[in-house]
Protein backbone atom coordinates (compact mmCIF):
# COMPACT_ATOMS: atom_id res chain seq x y z
CA UNK A 1 0.00 0.00 0.00
CA UNK A 2 1.57 3.33 -0.87
CA UNK A 3 1.90 6.11 2.00
CA UNK A 4 0.48 8.67 0.57
CA UNK A 5 -2.57 6.73 -0.05
CA UNK A 6 -2.67 5.97 3.78
CA UNK A 7 -1.31 9.11 5.28
CA UNK A 8 -4.89 9.88 3.33
CA UNK A 9 -6.68 7.64 5.02
CA UNK A 10 -5.89 8.39 8.45
CA UNK A 11 -5.95 12.41 8.11
CA UNK A 12 -9.40 11.98 6.65
CA UNK A 13 -10.50 9.51 10.23
CA UNK A 14 -8.53 12.27 12.41
CA UNK A 15 -10.00 15.61 10.49
CA UNK A 16 -13.45 14.18 9.92
CA UNK A 17 -14.21 15.60 6.33
CA UNK A 18 -11.78 15.24 2.78
CA UNK A 19 -11.65 19.06 3.09
CA UNK A 20 -9.87 19.40 6.66
CA UNK A 21 -7.75 16.43 5.51
CA UNK A 22 -6.49 18.18 2.60
CA UNK A 23 -5.74 21.40 4.55
CA UNK A 24 -4.07 19.55 6.79
CA UNK A 25 -1.77 17.68 3.89
CA UNK A 26 -1.55 20.64 2.17
CA UNK A 27 -3.05 19.08 -1.00
CA UNK A 28 -6.81 19.35 -2.80
CA UNK A 29 -9.54 17.71 -1.73
CA UNK A 30 -9.35 15.66 -5.11
CA UNK A 31 -6.47 14.44 -4.63
CA UNK A 32 -7.44 13.30 -0.95
CA UNK A 33 -10.62 11.67 -2.56
CA UNK A 34 -8.32 9.77 -5.22
CA UNK A 35 -5.75 8.32 -2.76
CA UNK A 36 -9.01 7.37 -0.77
CA UNK A 37 -10.16 5.11 -3.47
CA UNK A 38 -7.02 4.10 -4.70
CA UNK A 39 -6.15 2.65 -1.04
CA UNK A 40 -10.02 1.06 -0.97
CA UNK A 41 -9.00 -0.76 -4.50
CA UNK A 42 -5.84 -1.96 -2.92
CA UNK A 43 -7.49 -3.31 -0.02
CA UNK A 44 -10.81 -4.41 -2.13
CA UNK A 45 -13.08 -3.18 0.57
CA UNK A 46 -14.83 0.26 1.34
CA UNK A 47 -12.86 1.80 4.56
CA UNK A 48 -14.67 4.97 5.41
CA UNK A 49 -17.56 5.69 5.55
CA UNK A 50 -18.79 8.99 3.35
CA UNK A 51 -20.84 10.84 6.52
CA UNK A 52 -19.84 13.76 8.32
CA UNK A 53 -17.40 13.46 10.44
CA UNK A 54 -16.27 10.37 8.28
CA UNK A 55 -15.88 7.28 9.88
CA UNK A 56 -13.88 4.04 9.28
CA UNK A 57 -15.69 1.21 8.55
CA UNK A 58 -15.73 -2.52 10.47
CA UNK A 59 -12.84 -3.02 7.49
CA UNK A 60 -11.33 -0.19 7.81
CA UNK A 61 -11.09 0.40 11.95
CA UNK A 62 -9.00 -2.75 11.62
CA UNK A 63 -6.57 -1.52 9.46
CA UNK A 64 -6.38 2.01 10.98
CA UNK A 65 -3.86 0.88 13.76
CA UNK A 66 -1.58 -0.97 11.53
CA UNK A 67 -1.88 2.23 9.47
CA UNK A 68 -0.79 4.71 12.16
CA UNK A 69 1.80 2.57 13.15
CA UNK A 70 3.31 2.25 9.69
CA UNK A 71 2.95 6.26 9.14
CA UNK A 72 5.17 6.86 12.83
CA UNK A 73 7.58 3.77 11.61
CA UNK A 74 7.87 5.81 8.37
CA UNK A 75 7.93 9.55 9.77
CA UNK A 76 10.53 8.60 12.56
CA UNK A 77 13.09 6.78 9.91
CA UNK A 78 12.56 9.68 7.44
CA UNK A 79 13.82 12.19 10.33
CA UNK A 80 16.80 9.60 11.13
CA UNK A 81 17.30 9.60 7.55
CA UNK A 82 17.25 13.73 7.11
CA UNK A 83 19.21 14.05 10.34
CA UNK A 84 21.13 11.55 12.00
CA UNK A 85 21.61 13.29 15.30
CA UNK A 86 17.98 12.77 16.75
CA UNK A 87 18.45 16.30 18.68
CA UNK A 88 18.23 17.61 15.34
CA UNK A 89 16.07 15.11 13.84
CA UNK A 90 12.94 17.55 14.40
CA UNK A 91 10.35 16.08 16.86
CA UNK A 92 7.97 12.57 16.31
CA UNK A 93 4.29 13.41 17.64
CA UNK A 94 3.38 10.91 20.12
CA UNK A 95 -0.22 10.37 20.96
CA UNK A 96 -1.36 8.89 24.41
CA UNK A 97 -4.07 8.88 26.74
CA UNK A 98 -3.82 9.29 30.64
CA UNK A 99 -6.60 9.48 33.56
CA UNK A 100 -7.17 12.84 35.41
CA UNK A 101 -6.16 11.90 38.19
CA UNK A 102 -2.40 10.96 37.10
CA UNK A 103 -2.27 14.07 35.34
CA UNK A 104 -2.83 15.88 38.42
CA UNK A 105 -0.59 14.45 40.22
CA UNK A 106 2.45 12.22 39.56
CA UNK A 107 2.44 12.98 35.52
CA UNK A 108 3.60 16.21 35.47
CA UNK A 109 6.94 14.76 36.47
CA UNK A 110 7.18 12.61 33.35
CA UNK A 111 6.08 15.60 31.51
CA UNK A 112 8.71 18.03 32.31
CA UNK A 113 11.28 15.50 31.67
CA UNK A 114 9.90 14.66 27.72
CA UNK A 115 9.39 18.31 27.15
CA UNK A 116 13.12 19.56 28.55
CA UNK A 117 14.29 16.41 26.20
CA UNK A 118 12.79 18.17 23.06
CA UNK A 119 12.93 15.15 21.36
CA UNK A 120 9.00 14.18 20.99
CA UNK A 121 5.91 16.14 20.15
CA UNK A 122 3.30 14.79 22.74
CA UNK A 123 -0.07 14.83 22.52
CA UNK A 124 -1.68 14.08 25.71
CA UNK A 125 -5.42 12.97 26.08
CA UNK A 126 -7.70 12.28 29.03
CA UNK A 127 -9.77 9.86 29.60
CA UNK A 128 -11.25 7.45 32.45
CA UNK A 129 -8.14 5.11 33.57
CA UNK A 130 -10.94 2.01 33.18
CA UNK A 131 -11.38 2.88 29.23
CA UNK A 132 -7.96 4.33 27.85
CA UNK A 133 -7.41 0.43 26.38
CA UNK A 134 -10.24 1.29 23.98
CA UNK A 135 -7.67 4.58 22.38
CA UNK A 136 -5.03 1.77 21.84
CA UNK A 137 -6.94 -0.59 19.99
CA UNK A 138 -8.69 1.83 17.86
CA UNK A 139 -5.04 3.17 17.22
CA UNK A 140 -6.23 6.73 18.24
CA UNK A 141 -3.13 6.68 20.98
CA UNK A 142 0.39 4.74 20.93
CA UNK A 143 0.24 4.67 24.74
CA UNK A 144 -2.04 4.56 27.72
CA UNK A 145 -1.91 4.93 31.56
CA UNK A 146 -4.86 2.33 32.30
CA UNK A 147 -5.88 -0.32 34.90
CA UNK A 148 -6.20 -2.88 32.23
CA UNK A 149 -2.96 -5.36 33.34
CA UNK A 150 -3.42 -7.66 30.33
CA UNK A 151 -1.91 -6.16 27.21
CA UNK A 152 -4.31 -4.79 24.03
CA UNK A 153 -2.83 -6.99 20.88
CA UNK A 154 0.13 -5.68 19.76
CA UNK A 155 1.16 -3.88 23.03
CA UNK A 156 3.28 -4.52 25.95
CA UNK A 157 1.83 -4.03 29.39
CA UNK A 158 3.96 -2.54 32.32
CA UNK A 159 2.79 -2.06 35.98
CA UNK A 160 3.37 1.51 37.44
CA UNK A 161 2.39 1.49 41.09
CA UNK A 162 -0.46 2.10 42.67
CA UNK A 163 -2.50 5.13 43.48
CA UNK A 164 -4.11 5.54 47.13
CA UNK A 165 -7.53 6.94 47.56
CA UNK A 166 -9.14 7.85 51.15
CA UNK A 167 -12.52 9.27 52.28
CA UNK A 168 -12.09 12.50 53.27
CA UNK A 169 -13.62 15.43 54.39
CA UNK A 170 -12.60 19.27 55.65
CA UNK A 171 -13.15 19.60 59.57
CA UNK A 172 -15.82 22.18 59.36
CA UNK A 173 -17.57 19.22 57.22
CA UNK A 174 -17.17 16.67 59.50
CA UNK A 175 -18.04 18.60 62.49
CA UNK A 176 -21.11 19.57 60.85
CA UNK A 177 -22.16 16.10 58.99
CA UNK A 178 -20.66 13.53 61.22
CA UNK A 179 -20.39 14.71 64.91
CA UNK A 180 -20.96 11.44 66.27
CA UNK A 181 -19.21 9.93 63.44
CA UNK A 182 -19.30 8.63 60.02
CA UNK A 183 -22.43 6.19 60.72
CA UNK A 184 -24.30 4.61 58.00
CA UNK A 185 -27.46 6.95 58.62
CA UNK A 186 -25.06 10.43 58.43
CA UNK A 187 -23.41 9.21 55.19
CA UNK A 188 -27.16 8.24 53.80
CA UNK A 189 -27.74 12.54 54.33
CA UNK A 190 -24.44 14.31 53.83
CA UNK A 191 -23.25 15.67 50.53
CA UNK A 192 -20.66 13.79 48.18
CA UNK A 193 -18.59 15.05 45.74
CA UNK A 194 -18.34 12.78 42.43
CA UNK A 195 -16.05 13.97 39.23
CA UNK A 196 -18.73 12.57 37.15
CA UNK A 197 -21.63 10.43 36.51
CA UNK A 198 -19.38 7.52 35.53
CA UNK A 199 -17.39 7.96 39.13
CA UNK A 200 -18.02 5.00 41.33
CA UNK A 201 -15.58 5.41 43.96
CA UNK A 202 -17.67 7.29 46.62
CA UNK A 203 -20.62 5.29 45.83
CA UNK A 204 -18.82 2.26 45.42
CA UNK A 205 -16.96 2.49 48.88
CA UNK A 206 -20.92 3.09 50.42
CA UNK A 207 -21.93 -0.11 48.83
CA UNK A 208 -19.26 -1.97 49.77
CA UNK A 209 -19.73 -0.85 53.15
CA UNK A 210 -23.43 -1.84 53.34
CA UNK A 211 -24.78 1.50 53.81
CA UNK A 212 -27.93 2.41 52.00
CA UNK A 213 -29.36 5.13 50.17
CA UNK A 214 -27.97 7.75 48.05
CA UNK A 215 -26.74 10.82 49.59
CA UNK A 216 -26.33 14.36 47.72
CA UNK A 217 -24.07 15.34 45.12
CA UNK A 218 -22.33 17.57 43.42
CA UNK A 219 -20.38 16.67 40.14
CA UNK A 220 -17.13 18.31 39.63
CA UNK A 221 -14.76 16.88 36.49
CA UNK A 222 -11.79 17.92 37.32
CA UNK A 223 -9.12 16.43 39.70
CA UNK A 224 -7.60 19.66 41.41
CA UNK A 225 -11.16 21.24 41.57
CA UNK A 226 -12.58 17.66 43.03
CA UNK A 227 -10.10 18.26 45.98
CA UNK A 228 -10.93 21.62 46.17
CA UNK A 229 -14.31 21.16 46.37
CA UNK A 230 -13.84 18.72 49.24
CA UNK A 231 -11.60 20.89 50.88
CA UNK A 232 -13.83 23.84 50.78
CA UNK A 233 -16.30 22.10 52.57
CA UNK A 234 -19.03 20.94 49.57
CA UNK A 235 -18.85 17.21 50.18
CA UNK A 236 -16.88 14.55 51.09
CA UNK A 237 -14.72 12.25 48.54
CA UNK A 238 -12.12 9.83 47.95
CA UNK A 239 -8.89 11.73 47.35
CA UNK A 240 -5.60 10.55 46.26
CA UNK A 241 -2.96 10.49 49.08
CA UNK A 242 -0.72 12.27 46.33
CA UNK A 243 -3.36 15.56 46.61
CA UNK A 244 -3.37 15.51 50.39
CA UNK A 245 0.34 15.18 50.82
CA UNK A 246 0.44 16.79 54.40
CA UNK A 247 -2.47 15.32 55.75
CA UNK A 248 -4.97 18.44 55.85
CA UNK A 249 -8.09 16.90 55.50
CA UNK A 250 -10.20 14.41 58.00
CA UNK A 251 -9.97 10.59 57.11
CA UNK A 252 -13.24 9.52 57.92
CA UNK A 253 -12.43 5.60 58.68
CA UNK A 254 -8.90 4.35 59.24
CA UNK A 255 -10.21 1.73 56.49
CA UNK A 256 -11.66 3.19 54.06
CA UNK A 257 -9.50 3.70 51.21
CA UNK A 258 -9.46 2.45 47.48
CA UNK A 259 -6.34 1.26 45.71
CA UNK A 260 -6.35 1.67 42.16
CA UNK A 261 -3.55 0.02 40.13
CA UNK A 262 -2.00 1.54 36.90
CA UNK A 263 -0.04 -0.54 34.04
CA UNK A 264 1.39 1.69 31.44
CA UNK A 265 0.65 -0.40 27.89
CA UNK A 266 2.29 0.63 24.52
CA UNK A 267 3.04 -0.09 21.13
CA UNK A 268 5.50 -2.65 20.29
CA UNK A 269 7.53 -0.71 18.04
CA UNK A 270 11.25 -0.19 18.05
CA UNK A 271 10.38 3.77 18.11
CA UNK A 272 13.12 5.98 20.06
CA UNK A 273 10.16 8.52 20.32
CA UNK A 274 8.07 6.21 22.14
CA UNK A 275 10.70 4.80 23.94
CA UNK A 276 11.78 8.13 25.66
CA UNK A 277 8.24 8.67 26.94
CA UNK A 278 7.79 5.33 28.07
CA UNK A 279 11.17 5.46 30.18
CA UNK A 280 9.83 9.16 31.34
CA UNK A 281 6.44 7.78 32.64
CA UNK A 282 7.78 4.97 34.36
CA UNK A 283 10.59 6.57 35.88
CA UNK A 284 7.93 9.43 37.62
CA UNK A 285 5.77 6.76 38.29
CA UNK A 286 8.45 4.86 40.37
CA UNK A 287 9.49 7.94 42.15
CA UNK A 288 5.59 8.51 43.09
CA UNK A 289 3.34 5.78 43.24
CA UNK A 290 2.49 3.24 45.81
CA UNK A 291 4.03 -0.39 45.23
Amino acid sequence: MDLEQIRAFVAVVDHGTFDAAARALHVTPSAISQRIKALEGTAGAVLLQRTRPARPTGRGSAVLRQARQLLHVADEAQHHLLAPDISAAGRIRIPIVVNADSIATWFPRALTQIGTAGQVELEVRRDDEHVTTDLLRSGEVMAAVTTEPTPVQGCSSRRLGSLTYRAKASRSFVRRWFPAGADPSALTAAPVVQFDRKDRMQTGLLERLGFPGEPPQTFVPDSTQFVAAVRAGVGWGMVPDLQDPHGQLISLGPTWTTRVTLHWQAWKLSSHALGTVSAAVVAAAAEHLDD
